[in-house]
């Protein structure tokens, strides 16, 4: 569906995503990438239906004698409804010939993530005037191994319950404030062996999927 918002502001952000510079391997860099402003030319280019309306004249017109009319476009893809609870899955497989081969460099994350610069300046579940929307962050996936075989361990954060988390998913607002991570004490899980770690391990492991629950 295209949307036929105002020119000017179809790709305005929450905040300034030209100030971010983010930094090579991490999730700031792969999230401003999935978000970046695409220019649609040549075999990609849109089929515009006013375009297509103006060429044909009345829409009487007999449909296999139709021309379609294609034209260059922008494209991007950004955030309309902050979620109550972030998941980014990380894409750890690349092509190498006819094979697939596993990514196992260290893609750093941060422990409270900030996802204005990537959401419309429109987003329907923030705040007027708010131009940030915090996430903290809870839960880490892990895989180690290669693409055949491997293992799967996780890191969860044990926490009290957010109450603002419950107010956003029950009625789709929060009156939250904080931009500080929620407290909590991190563990590792591997099978049934449970083990407290610290939040600098946490941060260290190569993150197959993480979890953030709304701050802001």
């Amino acid at each position: 569906e295209v949307s036929t918002d105002d020119p000017e502001t179809a790709f305005c952000t929450l905040a300034n995503r030209e100030e971010l510079n983010p930094e090579e391997d991490s999730i700031h860099h792969c999230l401003y990438q999935f978000t970046r402003n695409e220019t649609l030319t040549e075999t990609n280019k849109l089929l515009c239906d006013v375009c297509t309306q103006r060429h044909c004249g009345p829409k009487n017109n007999i449909k296999s004698e139709k021309k379609y009319v294609y034209t260059n476009a922008k494209k991007q893809m950004l955030i309309s409804l902050a979620p109550p609870i972030l998941t980014l899955h990380l894409k750890r497989f690349q092509q190498a010939g006819f094979n697939l081969q596993k990514v196992n460099r260290h893609i750093k994350f941060p422990e409270v993530i900030d996802l204005a610069p990537f959401c419309t300046a429109k987003c329907k579940n923030v705040a007027e005037g708010n131009t940030k929307v915090l996430y903290s962050l809870y839960g880490v996936v892990e895989h180690s191994g290669t693409m055949r075989s491997g293992h799967y361990t996780a890191y969860v954060k044990m926490r009290a319950m957010n109450n603002h988390l419950s107010d956003l998913v029950l009625r789709g607002q929060s009156q939250a404030s904080e931009t500080e991570p929620v407290k909590g004490q991190w563990f590792h899980i591997s099978d049934t062996h449970v083990q407290p770690v610290s939040v600098s391990k946490v941060l260290s492991s190569q993150a197959y999927l993480l979890f953030y629950e709304r701050l802001l």
